[in-house]
Order: structure tokens, then sequence, then C-alpha cells
């Protein structure tokens, strides 16, 4: 049994954590509300976007450009997978890549290559030991206070230098994207060749307008995808924070009412044995002065 002065000990070090979890839940809420607002805004621009190409791909005669249409294969697939920098965010991480792996797995048991882009240092951390040969890059952003459309350019314009150099046929990104605070959903999306269906959509909306297009489409078509692939990009990376945020406050607020529950059981412990030994010693007193 632990003696008095262990469980003051380990009472007074589970409030220091409970202090820390608390405060680090306030700091995710603070965040969560600009990372919620920011993905929000994103959404109706990468949806229009996708629309918009749509509707532009319909009025192209003949095959697209490369980015749009593919390689014509579909035997290398590239998966670049979005995690978080840092950790204490429940299953927010691990969720990822579980996707990432099933999809894999997937993949291969149609006898598809499947190679990796890991952005975030944990995204490397929990695949570098089993899946190291399979990752052709990796690229964090420690040092990037907020995430914006500076990143996702240059992530994109990796990706499709990749694609340029014949690494890949088919690339897909695999993100959480971001619900609620308690919900947040693991997401596959295809980038190259250029997923469409977003056409299909408007289209149901009433969106069905006749255009003429100056340029040709193809030309509009030539500036548009590189472009659109960077929307998707950043539309995922922006998905991943506001769910990194709102994974992270929940598991903070779990650990905090955790750490309380702790602190009450160590209490009421320390009390029944401190009771024990006061008791023990009133008697050994009164046992002496009755010797006596």
């Amino acid at each position: 049994m632990a003696s008095l002065k262990d469980l003051r000990n380990r009472i007074a070090s589970v409030k220091s954590t409970q202090k820390i979890t608390k405060a680090m839940q306030m700091v995710a809420a603070a965040k969560l509300r600009r990372a919620e607002e920011a993905a929000a805004s994103a959404r109706p621009y990468a949806d229009r976007m996708a629309a918009v190409l749509a509707n532009i791909a319909g009025a192209v005669e003949g095959d697209g450009p490369p980015l749009m249409v593919g390689t014509g294969k579909d035997d290398t697939h590239l998966l670049v997978v979005f995690t978080a920098e840092r950790g204490l965010a429940g299953g927010f991480n691990a969720s990822i890549v579980k996707l990432a792996r099933q999809r894999q797995r997937q993949l291969e048991a149609e006898g598809k290559t499947v190679k990796f882009l890991a952005v975030g240092k944990k995204a490397w951390d929990m695949m570098r030991r089993d899946l190291s040969d399979k990752i052709v890059e990796r690229v964090d952003f420690r040092e990037v206070k907020q995430i914006g459309f500076t990143e996702a350019d240059m992530l994109g314009e990796k990706v499709m230098e990749l694609f340029a150099k014949g690494e890949f046929d088919v690339c897909s990104i695999v993100y959480s994207a971001f619900q609620n605070v308690i919900t947040q959903i693991p997401t596959a999306q295809q980038i190259i060749p250029a997923d469409l269906s977003g056409g299909d959509e408007a289209g149901e909306k009433g969106t069905t307008s006749v255009y003429e297009y100056e340029p040709e489409p193809a030309a509009i078509l030539d500036a548009l995808i590189p472009r659109n692939i960077k929307v998707q990009i950043l539309h995922a990376m922006l998905e991943n924070a506001a769910s990194e945020q709102g994974a992270r406050m929940s598991a903070m607020d779990n650990a905090t009412r955790n750490a309380g529950d702790m602190i009450d059981r160590l209490s009421i412990s320390y009390n029944r044995q401190r009771q024990a030994q006061i008791t023990t010693e009133l008697v050994e007193i009164i046992s002496g002065a009755e010797a006596l």
C-alpha cells in the first residue's frame, strides 16, 4: 500500500496534469473557431470549382489535359496522407492512417502499386516502420502557424512534378473531413485524374446554362486543372486543421474529466489511510496510558 507521502505526491502530479489538459482544451477551442470558419469558407469554392471544370470539360472535343484524363492507366497509385504535426488529439491521426492502409491493401489486392506522400509529422511517424519503402517523400509544416494557399500551392506543385515524371497514374488525398467537435470523418478523394462528378450535382441544382468560352475550353482547362488540384489540397488541409482542433478539444476534455475522477479516488484513499493511521496512533496512546 502506498504511503501518505506517495499519495500526496501522486495527487499533486495529477492536479498538474489536469491543469495542462484544461489549458490545452481551451487553446484548442479558441483555434477551432478560426479553423472551422476557414474550412466552411473553402467548401463552396472547392465545390464550385469542380462544377465549373465539369461544365468546361463537357465542351472539350477530344482528349483533355493529362492532369484531367490521366495517363490512360491505373497501375500506380499515389496516396497523399494528411495528418497533424502533433499528437494528443485522440484517434484523429490513427483514423486517417488506418484509412490509408485500408486503401493500400485494397489496391494491392487488385495488383496495383501504391506509393505514399506523407504530409505531417505524425503520418511519417506512424507509417515509417513498415511502409518507409513506399513513402516517396515527406512534408511537414511544423513552422507554419496557420495553413494557407502558399502551403497548398507548394504541395500541389510537388504532386504535379511527380506526375510529370511518371511516378504515378492516379493520385488521391486522404484527410479527415470536419463535421463537428465529436465527429471527424476520414475521407479519400481522387484529384488526378480530376474527379469531375461535381458537375452532375450542379446540373441537378439548375445551373445547366450554355456558355461560350474565350479562349478555347482546352486552354482554359490547361490553366484551371492545376489550380483545381491546389484548391482541393487546400480544402483538405483546412478540413484536416479543423478536425485536428476538434479532436484535440474533445480528447483534452475527456482527459481533464478523467484526471478529476482520479483525484477524487486518490483523495478518498488518502483520507481513509490517514484516518486509519490516526486511529492506530490513538489506540497506541490509550493503551500506553492504561498500562501506566
